[in-house]
């Protein structure tokens, strides 16, 4: 890689970190080529990215950041491969365990950024037990939707009632009782 190449390199990955909400780091030794396509292929499909890097220049592309950004540089060491989440954290993570667990425990998760907030392995595995934001988002409609279906329910009975006294009301007074 000559300098241009690297320049630009840090430039691009400085841009990429600061509009992704998510980061992984990884190490991916002990995987071959066809490994790592398919782990690209994956996470692609769960709305990320995965790169391989030079930890060097992750380490410049980090330090010329103009914003909050916590310190990887004890992390950034050994082989070591970027997730970029770009639609959350939980499907790349989903994804990058269930490769992980099919490929000897490769990739090696190592730590991680969410929201610009420093994550454990933890946390991690936490994230990719969740399930999918399509899930959890008709969850939460189901949720709000059984309180309003109750709320109408006893009010379409509250009416009901109230009907029905009228009408009984109706019947008095046409009856001469009232």
């Amino acid at each position: 890689m000559n300098r241009a190449d690297k320049e630009t390199f840090v430039k691009e990955f400085r841009e990429r970190v600061r509009t992704t909400p998510v980061l992984y780091l990884t190490d991916f030794s002990g995987l071959d080529v066809q490994s790592m396509t398919q782990l690209r292929q994956r996470l692609r499909e769960s709305g990320g990215e995965f790169m391989v890097v030079k930890n060097r220049l992750v380490i410049r592309a980090l330090q010329e950041l103009d914003v909050e950004f916590p310190d990887l540089t004890e992390h950034l060491t050994g082989p070591t491969g970027v997730v970029m989440g770009f639609d959350g954290p939980v499907e790349p993570a989903k994804a990058l365990s269930d490769f992980a667990k099919k490929n000897q425990s490769r990739p090696v998760f190592k730590v991680g950024i969410v929201d610009q907030q420093l994550i454990d392995i933890a946390q991690f595995q936490k994230l990719a037990k969740l399930p999918p934001r399509d899930q959890l988002l008709a969850g939460l409609a189901g949720g709000l939707q059984e309180p309003l279906a109750s709320l109408v329910a006893a009010l379409q009975g509250k009416l009901q009632e109230v009907l029905g006294l009228m009408e009984a009301l109706r019947h008095g007074s046409e009856s001469g009782e009232g």
